[in-house]
């Protein structure tokens, strides 16, 4: 496995996991889907630089 195929396989489980779905997590707010975001951001930046 590659380093690119690892972090999508992170993100995918992240993104799922920051989805306000589950009953203990209704209270959270914006605050994992935002953190969610900025990795995607910084692994949208260095994609685009080449660096993974």
């Amino acid at each position: 496995m590659s380093v690119s195929t690892i972090l999508i396989i992170i993100l995918i489980l992240l993104l799922i996991g920051g989805l306000p779905v589950f009953p203990h997590s209704r209270s959270w707010g914006y605050g994992p889907s935002g953190i969610i975001g900025a990795v995607l951001v910084v692994l949208l930046v260095l994609v685009l630089l080449g660096m993974i």
